[in-house]
C-alpha cells in the first residue's frame, strides 16, 4: 500500500514527463518529484542536499538526455518504465518483510540502488547520499507521515496529548459541582500524600467521575483547596491523541516518556486518567508485555508523578484487579450514587445553564419530577446521569418545538420520560397511589369471571406496596394456575398494564428439550 505522499509524488512524475510528452516516465522523473515528498524530504534536509541545484541538474538531464522519448501524439499517456516497476515492486517487497503496512518515498530510494546503470543513482551518489544511509534515516523516522525528527521536539507534550481542565474552568466550559464534599475532600487529602498519593475513582457509569476532577479543578481556580494544591494544574490524558498516528515499535512509548517527563519537571501538575484501565495493555506488541502501566509504575510509586484515575466497577475487576503491581500505587474511592434528594440539588445547581442553553425554564416541580421519574422507569443507568438527561432531553423537544410557551412544567417532563423509557404516557402520569387504589376495578373491566383471584391479588399488591413485606424481596411472586383460556396470562398482561410496568413473557413450552436451555441462559 502506497502512502498518500507517494502515490501524489508518483502523479507528480507521470505529470513531468506528461508535460513534455514524453512517453514514459523513469526514475529520473521520479527522483525530481521526490524532492517535493514530504516523507523524503526530511531525509534531503538532514543529509544537506543542495535541493535547488539538484531539481536543476535532473530538469537539465530530463529535457535533454530524455529527448527521445518525446511523441507526437500529445493525448498519449505516459507509462511507468520497466525500471520504475522494479523498484515499487522491491519496495513493496521491503516494506513486507519489514512487517510495515506503508510504502513510502525512502523505501523508493532504498530500492533505487538495486538500478547502478540509472542516472538517478548517479545523482544521489553525486551528492553523497549512499544506501545505507537512507536505511540508517528510515529505521529512526517519524511515525507519522511526513513528520521529521525534529517535530517531536518542537510540540509540548502536555499541549498535544492532555487536555488542560484549568483553561476549560476559566473558559466556562466546565458545570459547577453540587455536593460531593466528602469525596473531594478524600481526594485532596490523598493527593497531598508524599508518596502513593493518586487517588482512583470508581464508580457505576453516570455517577458523576469525571465531573469530580473538574469540580477538583474549579476549587483550584477558586482558591478553595490546601496550600499545596494552591498553584495545581490538572492536565486530562488524551489516549486516543496518543496512539494516533503510532505505525511503529517504541512510538507510543516515547510519546508517553515525553508527558512523563513533562509531569516529573513540575510538582504541581496533576494527571487525570479518565478510564484509566484502558492504560493497561496499551501500547503492548503481540506477546510483550511493556504496556503504559508499566511506564507509569515507578512514577506512581516514588510519587513523582501525581495521577488522579478513574473507572468503572466492571472494568476494575476484569483489568485493574488482575494488575496488582499497578493497583497498589492508587488509594481506592468509592463514588457511589446519590440519593434522590442530592440529585435534586445537583438539578437546582445545573438548572441555570440548561435554561441560557435551551432558552427555556424549568419549574421546581418539573426537577422534582425529572428526579422521581427517572428513578421509576430508566433502570438501566445511575443518577445523577438519567435525571439530567431528563432534563437536557426536555429542553432540547421545547427548543425545537414551533410552541410559545417556554415554561417546562412536570407534565412535559412526563412526556418526555415516556419516550424515553418507552412507557405509555398515561402510565408515567399517573400517580403511583391512584394506580392502587383502582387496581381491583381496572383489572376486573379487562379480565371476567375471576373476581375472587384479582381480589386476592390486588390486596397481595396494595399490602406489600404499604411496606409490609421484607424490603429484600420483590413485591410478590404469584403462581396463576388453572386450565388453558380462562384468564391467566391476560392477567399478568392488564397487572403490567395497570401498574405501568414492562411485561417480560417467556413461554417454558419452548424450553422442553434440554438443548433449548441454553436460550433462557
Amino acid at each position: 500500500m502506497l502512502s498518500p505522499s507517494l502515490e501524489q509524488t508518483l502523479q507528480l512524475a507521470l505529470t513531468f514527463a506528461g508535460e513534455r510528452n514524453q512517453e514514459f516516465a523513469t526514475l529520473e522523473h521520479l527522483l525530481l518529484a521526490m524532492l517535493d515528498d514530504r516523507d523524503a524530504v526530511p531525509f534531503f534536509m538532514k543529509m544537506k542536499l543542495p535541493l535547488e541545484k539538484l531539481e536543476q541538474e535532473l530538469t537539465d538531464f530530463i529535457d535533454k538526455d530524455l529527448s527521445y522519448l518525446v511523441l507526437k501524439n500529445a493525448d498519449v499517456q505516459p507509462k511507468p518504465t520497466v525500471a520504475m516497476q522494479r523498484v515499487f515492486q522491491r519496495a513493496a517487497l521491503q516494506v513486507q518483510s519489514s512487517g510495515r503496512d506503508m510504502v513510502t518515498a525512502l523505501h523508493l530510494i532504498i530500492a533505487m540502488f538495486a538500478e547502478k546503470d540509472s542516472y538517478a543513482v548517479y545523482f544521489l551518489q553525486k551528492y553523497g547520499v549512499e544506501r545505507l544511509a537512507v536505511m540508517n534515516f528510515l529505521s529512526a523516522s517519524a511515525p507519522v507521515s511526513g513528520v521529521d525528527d525534529d517535530y517531536m521536539d518542537d510540540i509540548d507534550p502536555l499541549e498535544e496529548f492532555c487536555i488542560n481542565l484549568n483553561e476549560k474552568v476559566k473558559a466556562g466550559r466546565v458545570d459547577p459541582l453540587i455536593g460531593r464534599e466528602r469525596e473531594i475532600e478524600r481526594m485532596m487529602q490523598v493527593l497531598c500524600r508524599r508518596t502513593k498519593n493518586n487517588p482512583l475513582l470508581i464508580g457505576d457509569p453516570g455517577v458523576g467521575k469525571t465531573a469530580l476532577a473538574e469540580g477538583l479543578a474549579l476549587k483550584i481556580e477558586s482558591g478553595k483547596v490546601p496550600a499545596q494544591l494552591k498553584n495545581a494544574v490538572i492536565y486530562q490524558l488524551d489516549v486516543g491523541a496518543l496512539l494516533a498516528g503510532t505505525r511503529y515499535r517504541g512510538d507510543f512509548e516515547e510519546r508517553l516518556k515525553m508527558v512523563l517527563e513533562e509531569l516529573e519537571a513540575d510538582p504541581n501538575i496533576l494527571l487525570f486518567v479518565d478510564e484509566i484501565h484502558t492504560l493497561i495493555g496499551a501500547g503492548a506488541t503481540t506477546g510483550g508485555t511493556m504496556d503504559a502501566s508499566n511506564l507509569l509504575k515507578p512514577a506512581l510509586s516514588e510519587g513523582r508523578v501525581r495521577c488522579i484515575g478513574s473507572t468503572t466497577y466492571k472494568e476494575f475487576r476484569n483489568h485493574m484487579e488482575k494488575d496488582r503491581a499497578f493497583l497498589r500505587r492508587f488509594q481506592k474511592i468509592d463514588i457511589n450514587e446519590p440519593s434522590a434528594d442530592e440529585t435534586l440539588k445537583i438539578l437546582r445547581g445545573l438548572k441555570a445553564a440548561y435554561e441560557k442553553h435551551h432558552g427555556v425554564v424549568f419549574t421546581a416541580d418539573a426537577l422534582k419530577n425529572a428526579v422521581d421519574l427517572s428513578v421509576r422507569y430508566i433502570h438501566d443507568r445511575k443518577l445523577p446521569d438519567k435525571a439530567i438527561d431528563v432534563l437536557d432531553e426536555a429542553g432540547a423537544a421545547f427548543a425545537l418545538s414551533r410552541k410559545k410557551k417556554k415554561q417546562i412544567t412536570a407534565h412535559d417532563i412526563e412526556e418526555v420520560v415516556s419516550k424515553i423509557a418507552n412507557v405509555p404516557a398515561k402510565a408515567v402520569s399517573s400517580d403511583d397511589r391512584e394506580a392502587l387504589r383502582n387496581l381491583e376495578q381496572d383489572l376486573k373491566k379487562a379480565v371476567f369471571g375471576q373476581n375472587k383471584a384479582l381480589e386476592a391479588l390486588s390486596s397481595s399488591i396494595k399490602m406489600a406496596r404499604a411496606g409490609l413485606r421484607d424490603a429484600g424481596k420483590p413485591i410478590g411472586s404469584y403462581l396463576f394456575s388453572g386450565p388453558t383460556g380462562v384468564g391467566k396470562t391476560e392477567a399478568a398482561r392488564q397487572l403490567a398494564k395497570t401498574l405501568g410496568v414492562e411485561l417480560l413473557r417467556f413461554d417454558m413450552s419452548e424450553y422442553m428439550e434440554k438443548h433449548s436451555l441454553s436460550r433462557l441462559i
